[in-house]
């Protein structure tokens, strides 16, 4: 009999789900559903670096794609033995005493403090740099010795702290948080209780500072120096967390209903997108995964015996278990890849936004086709420009920064910056540098884990960008000189949810051996070309010096 499991990979823009064979690892049905107040650009302020999202667009979206990969696939839904959860993070929630995401609740269904606070939201910058003066000067344990040393304002407890110094109704109201992973597995299942509810593991131990070396959290006294709200907090919390391979519960008779499915079918605990597209990617000892998309996130495995009790310094954390439970996860990142590209997409715009589609010669049909056409080129056009620029010819020389900095050392004050223009630099040059600007960023993360003595044999990329720009990932294995392969599905977070979800259903044994059979195959490799290794440590060493400078001037 063929068995059935569900992974659910959340976001920034959207929620998909796949539907996966347990014995072939083939996707059967798949879906995307995307956030609709999101993209009406609702409760967020970039000029702040606001960004919230509200918790129904993700439970509309949890079942309007679960309800379409059941319908395509036709498959008897008592197959169907489990599904995973996995989201971005930290992206905190706060959640009423019974477990009701406060945005749901009468008197915050407009509040953006009371929504979902999305990884990228950069608002507690000051927060973050209270924690991490306090870490370090209290005389206790300094609990972001696990987290890379330098606690990030895109993380669980500045977010919080920010929020409850800014509302105090949101205060009074929240009666806990939730990571969003955590919140969705939560109100899948059918025993809703918080108190004993398992919490994830990696969202816990990257994001919260949870650690088994002080018996989890950080300590009562060290919050209260924070904020007396942290420490009561903690209480309403948890103690234990739990890897993915772990079954939460069982879908609740709600929403087997709504579903369509069966009150067999088990819940996993959550996860994060980075660590389940890790495992959807065939994570192993020494490979480094790259997850490209609007931002990175970059993980690497290793035996407990090979780290030790060594830190690795300016990293997003390192966790037993977070990945691949029993080995050590270690996560960096970038908090901006795409979004780079993305911005001066939306720089280049402005004129044909608010001067050639308002213009009275065109008509609606026209304005639409040309719209459609400038969406479908505009990437493929500037990447074959810039491809076709020589090594000989000067390019500007630009930073990644343009969303702060997660590692290697998080800095969310940090701005980009540009350098070495010239009368002669065009569209196409400028491209080029963004492009070379986010290698290198990839590149500090590299040299940084490889500094600590972490190992790298190979490296693996995953997301929209790993698959649809050659020119980057050429760019990249140049900028690295190493060889890249290049994960087939355009699914790898979703597939690892689903992973995880399998071993929970005790159709495999392990995360490893349900990897090799589900996980996906590589569809690309790129390898460094010789000619170009020197003329990028050149340019590399430009974005080291402009880094530098104006590291020191902000």
């Amino acid at each position: 009999m063929k068995t059935y499991v569900i992974g659910l990979d959340y976001g920034s823009d959207s929620v998909r789900a796949v539907l996966i064979e347990t014995a072939s690892g083939n996707e059967l049905a798949s879906s995307v559903h995307y956030y609709q107040r999101w993209v009406d650009n609702k409760y967020c302020n970039a000029a702040i670096s606001q960004f919230r999202q509200h918790p129904l667009d993700h439970i509309e979206g949890l079942e309007n794609t679960v309800k379409a990969v059941v319908k395509q696939a036709q498959v008897d839904p008592s197959n169907i033995k489990g599904i995973c959860v996995d989201t971005t993070g930290s992206s905190p929630v706060p959640v009423a005493k019974d477990g009701t995401p406060l945005a749901m609740v009468d008197g915050f269904k407009e509040n953006p403090n009371a929504m979902m606070v999305l990884w990228k939201d950069h608002t507690a910058i000051n927060e973050a740099n209270e924690i991490n003066a306090l870490a370090t000067n209290w005389g206790g344990v300094n609990y972001t010795k696990y987290e890379g040393g330098i606690y990030s304002s895109e993380w669980f407890w500045a977010k919080i702290l920010h929020i409850v110094r800014e509302d105090e109704a949101v205060k009074n109201a929240a009666y806990t948080w939730m990571e969003h992973c955590d919140l969705m597995t939560y109100l899948l299942i059918e025993d809703k209780d918080l108190k004993s509810f398992k919490r994830s593991r990696c969202a816990a131990g990257h994001k919260a500072m949870w650690h088994e070396d002080w018996n989890g959290l950080p300590s009562e006294a060290f919050l209260s120096q924070l904020d007396p709200y942290l420490s009561q907090l903690r209480g309403r919390l948890y103690e234990e967390t739990y890897t993915s391979d772990v079954v939460a519960g069982n879908l609740s008779n709600a929403w087997a209903e709504k579903l369509g499915l069966t009150t067999n079918t088990i819940i996993s605990v959550g996860t994060f997108d980075a660590h389940s597209g890790a495992v959807g990617a065939k994570i192993d000892k020494n490979t480094l995964v790259r997850v490209m998309g609007t931002s990175t996130c970059d993980v690497l495995v290793s035996p407990k015996e090979i780290i030790g009790n060594r830190t690795i310094k300016g990293i997003c954390g390192q966790v037993e278990g977070s990945v691949i439970p029993g080995w050590i996860g270690l996560e960096a990142g970038q908090s901006a890849f795409g979004d780079v590209l993305a911005w001066f997409k939306d720089v280049l715009y402005w004129p044909i936004e608010h001067l050639v589609l308002v213009s009275d010669i065109l008509t609606n049909d026209q304005k639409k086709k040309l719209e459609e056409e400038i969406e479908t080129n505009f990437i493929k056009v500037l990447s074959e420009q810039a491809a076709q620029i020589p090594l000989t010819e000067s390019i500007p020389t630009a930073l990644d920064w343009i969303n702060g900095r997660r590692t290697p050392d998080a800095n969310q004050t940090l701005k980009a910056a540009m350098s070495n223009l010239s009368l002669g630099t065009k569209a196409p040059h400028i491209f080029k540098a963004l492009i070379n600007a986010i290698c290198f960023g990839s590149k500090k993360i590299v040299d940084r884990f490889e500094d600590e003595e972490v190992q790298i044999d190979s490296i693996i990329g995953i997301g929209g960008v790993a698959r649809k720009s050659p020119f980057i990932m050429q760019t990249l294995a140049n900028v690295l000189n190493k060889p890249i392969k290049v994960a087939k599905s355009d699914q790898a977070p979703a597939l690892g949810a689903a992973i995880y979800a399998a071993v929970a259903a005790g159709i495999y044994p392990d995360v490893i051996e349900a990897s090799k059979h589900m996980g996906s195959d590589f569809e690309a490799e790129y390898f460094p070309e010789i000619e170009t290794i020197e003329y990028y440590k050149l340019l590399m060493n430009s974005y080291s010096e402009l880094s530098e400078f104006i590291e020191s001037i902000n």
